[in-house]
């Protein structure tokens, strides 16, 4: 079991490779690694990510086979079956960490953006599940923010997002309250640039 801290190092430590160009895990000794994963899993991390094909979670970290377990919807949102779906693996499988990982120019958010303003009769029908995820995030954007251009309150409601799902994981997961207390396991945000290929972990490591 790695500790949260260790946990976010590699992760950190991952990226900067991916970045670099200088991955070591993807395609390499995956035979060998199959088999040894056949009778169990212990992913030293959680990733909430977004389905986007452009945000390939093991990758981006330069993980491979049973390092990361990855729960991945459009919009990185916290629906009841992503909650459940952490808090399963937390429990089970022995992550101590949680990363809820949003990325820049994510189409689910941009929908939710230009949704936002519109009344509910005229909203697009198409990702309606996904966009209801995602509002109630967009309304704890200050009137300045809201203000703004389409473009520039994009990162801010990509921020937003994560934060609120962090904030759920943390208040309203009595399984992983328990394991934070008991286990030091805890969440952070983070997000990926499709930019630059990095990731920008802005949260600390608190306790849930």
């Amino acid at each position: 079991m790695i500790p949260a801290e260790d946990a976010l190092v590699r992760l950190k430590e991952g990226n900067r490779r991916f970045v670099e160009g200088e991955s070591k895990t993807h395609g390499a000794g995956t035979v060998a690694r199959r088999e040894s994963l056949t009778d169990g899993q212990q992913p030293f991390a959680i990733v909430l990510g977004c389905s986007d094909s452009r945000v390939p979670v093991e990758m981006l970290f330069d993980q491979g086979l049973g390092d990361l377990f990855v729960v991945r919807v459009a919009g990185n949102v916290l629906g009841l079956s992503q909650l459940q779906s952490i808090e399963f693996s937390a429990e089970h499988h022995g992550a101590r960490l949680v990363v809820v990982l949003g990325h820049s120019q994510c189409a689910a958010v941009a929908a939710s953006v230009s949704e936002h303003s519109k009344p509910v009769e005229q909203r697009t029908p198409a990702l309606q599940s996904i966009i209801g995820e995602i509002l109630p995030a967009l309304d704890q954007l200050d009137d300045t923010t809201r203000l703004l251009r389409h473009e520039e309150i994009m990162p801010h409601a990509v921020r937003v997002n994560v934060a609120t799902s962090v904030r759920t994981l943390r208040q309203e997961s009595g399984v992983l309250q328990s394991l934070s207390r008991s286990a030091g396991l805890q969440v952070v945000g983070a997000e990926y640039s499709l930019e630059t290929g990095a990731v920008d972990f802005f949260d600390t490591l608190d306790p849930v």
